[in-house]
């Protein structure tokens, strides 16, 4: 929380151009429910002439943005004066829903929203080396996710054992252990003549580290007429159709599916034809880039992998929806 706080006073020099403000503890802290101390640290400091309350997010404890908004709205009317969410990172719909909902926040080194005092600065967007910015490839992807939702989860994991289950190569497990190693991700490390990688945070920690570096695993969508070809169907819900197993959102007019690749070609070999546009009685088939059946015997696809598939989405529902699936996750 201390880098976080000196990330805040040089941005705030930086774009603004006055003095470097003094954050302090904010007096009236042990107000505040335990819940909220538990998920923010509170400070305050001086800026051009009015006082702000910083609601610092801890990375262990990660909200919704719903909390978000609630909470510091009854920090704010408790306090009397404004408060601002503080985070080192978000998600270009997460900021836009921030300022729809005029929640005043700082990203250091990104972006300034504060309402109440008329500023809103978005310069520029964090520079991240070219290394850190590459995504995963589709099997390091899978690979991870796989790990992160096994259950119950283990810190420590045999990559072959997850590349045998996916039919991977040994090819494809020495290149996917080398950019999960590169990533920070996973440390390797050898048992016998078995290689192991271990996850040096929780998993929840492995995840919320990982996601700058995950894609959407859908890479194209097609409509269908399934009828007749019952042998061809894909059997995991995906999209709207998973995302409304998962919460209140409700069922979508077109149900959705996931299949990969390879299965969409053994599809269209036996007939399966794509439709120029949705009629009566489609379907949306999404084709993957990794297999959608990453947990066996489940009815939809994984929810990281669904999270991904949606998560640029600016649909509200949508978000509040994902705000639900994310408080379900098995961490």
């Amino acid at each position: 929380m201390l880098v976080l706080a000196t990330a805040v006073r040089r941005y705030l020099y930086e774009v603004l151009g006055v003095s470097t403000p003094d954050v302090r503890p904010w007096a009236r802290v042990n107000e505040l429910p335990y819940f909220l101390r538990d998920a923010f640290q509170f400070s305050e400091l001086e800026l051009l002439g009015h006082t702000l309350v910083l609601a610092m997010g801890r990375a262990e404890q990660k909200q919704s943005l719903g909390e978000v908004r609630t909470w510091l709205d009854k920090v704010g009317a408790m306090a009397g004066q404004p408060v601002v969410y503080v985070t080192d990172a978000l998600a270009s719909y997460e900021r836009r829903r921030l300022i729809e909902q005029k929640v005043p926040f700082i990203v250091p080194g990104n972006q300034l929203y504060l309402p109440d005092l008329g500023l809103d600065l978005r310069e520029y967007f964090r520079q991240r080396s070219p290394a850190a910015d590459a995504a995963l490839s589709p099997s390091a992807q899978a690979m991870l996710i796989k790990a992160l939702l096994n259950q119950p989860w283990q810190a420590e994991w045999q990559p072959s054992k997850v590349a045998v289950a996916l039919g991977y190569t040994p090819m494809t497990l020495s290149r996917v252990v080398r950019e999960l190693t590169a990533a920070g991700l996973v440390s390797a490390f050898t048992v016998g003549r078995a290689r192991w990688l271990r996850m040096e945070q929780t998993s929840q920690q492995t995840w919320e580290r990982a996601k700058p570096l995950l894609r959407s695993p859908v890479k194209r969508i097609v409509w269908v007429l399934p009828e007749g070809f019952a042998a061809n169907r894909p059997e995991r819900l995906a999209g709207l159709s998973a995302l409304a197993r998962y919460s209140m959102l409700a069922e979508p007019k077109w149900p959705v599916y996931a299949m990969s690749s390879a299965e969409w070609k053994s599809a269209a070999d036996a007939g399966v034809r794509e439709l120029p546009e949705p009629v009566a009685g489609a379907q949306e088939w999404q084709l993957w880039s990794y297999s959608p059946a990453l947990l066996p015997g489940a009815a939809t696809v994984d929810p990281l992998s669904l999270t991904l598939s949606l998560q640029d989405n600016a649909d509200d529902r949508i978000q509040l929806a994902l705000d639900e699936l994310k408080g379900q996750l098995p961490w």
